[in-house]
């Protein structure tokens, strides 16, 4: 959902649309990256020096309780952080690396089948689904595959212990 379109939600619920709430969507929606409420209050400073953290933390949980931000934990490839997306129309995958911690999405007719393939088995209607897919990207693959050889050379044993017959008395 673009922000000119939750900007319409909100008002049809009633809800202002403040200078401070101006900024948080923007920098959800713009940002490219999905960021927790730490570095999005972190963002909001630099446009507003006056904004403070329970501010953040009240959009967020408005935006949130009105379905037009995502509250993603991604894989906790972080710790325990929450992320935050604008709830876009097009559902997508999120794909994450559990070492580095990048984070792609994918778009797809395989999420579209997916979602019609569970509704028919189960008799569902989905609402709302999210997809999040942890593994290695290709550079930590690279990095993973070194560091094992490595371990694994440091484990095995140097040279095996000559083999001693007890003397004979």
């Amino acid at each position: 959902m673009a922000v000119s379109g939750i900007k319409d939600s909100l008002q049809q619920r009633g809800v202002r649309l403040t200078r401070q709430r101006k900024i948080l969507l923007d920098l959800i929606d713009q940002s490219g990256q999905h960021l927790d409420a730490d570095r999005l209050y972190e963002l909001a400073r630099e446009k507003d020096p006056k904004l403070n953290r329970v501010t953040v933390y009240r959009t967020l949980k408005l935006l949130k309780a009105g379905g037009l931000v995502d509250e993603l934990d991604l894989m906790h490839h972080d710790g325990d952080q929450h992320y935050y997306e604008t709830r876009l129309k097009q559902e997508h995958a999120h794909v994450i690396c559990l070492r580095c911690g990048k984070i792609e999405e994918f778009f797809g007719d395989l999420l579209k089948k997916m979602r019609q393939q569970i509704e028919t088995h189960f008799g569902f209607d989905i609402v709302l689904a999210r997809t999040e897919v942890g593994g290695y990207c290709a550079h930590c693959q690279v990095l993973r595959a070194k560091e094992l050889a490595a371990a694994a050379s440091n484990d095995s044993p140097t040279a095996p212990a000559p083999h001693r017959h007890p003397r004979s008395h």
